[in-house]
């Protein structure tokens, strides 16, 4: 799989992930904020694949992914922060929305 233009190239399994803003502050379903500081149990969170190894069978450029941050590597390049983890370290890939095939309801 081919780099986003980044001046990197993953070996192996190895999966390069933007993890985007899970950090922080966030709101529940109800609209209630949470802070940062909260205790929980432990929490996964979604990254986006910018970069990945020619081992990575699961992953393509652009899924977004679900792992454990605590179980990974940061990395800066360019002035932006990544997050490098091998492909098993992958709880789930998020699917596409379905498109509606018809827009009848039955």
């Amino acid at each position: 799989m081919a780099e986003a233009s980044l001046p990197i190239r993953m070996l192996h399994d190895r999966m390069l992930l933007d993890p985007g803003e899970e950090a922080g502050e966030r709101k529940s379903s109800a609209g209630i904020v949470i802070p940062a500081t909260a205790s929980m149990g432990k929490r996964l969170v979604w990254g986006k694949v910018v970069a990945a190894g020619p081992h990575v069978r699961q992953a393509n450029l652009g899924d977004t992914v679900l792992y454990d941050p605590e179980e990974l590597a940061e990395v800066e390049l360019e002035g932006s922060a990544y997050v490098l983890l091998r492909e098993r370290d992958v709880h789930a890939i998020s699917e596409p929305p379905e498109q509606s095939r018809s827009g009848m309801y039955l």
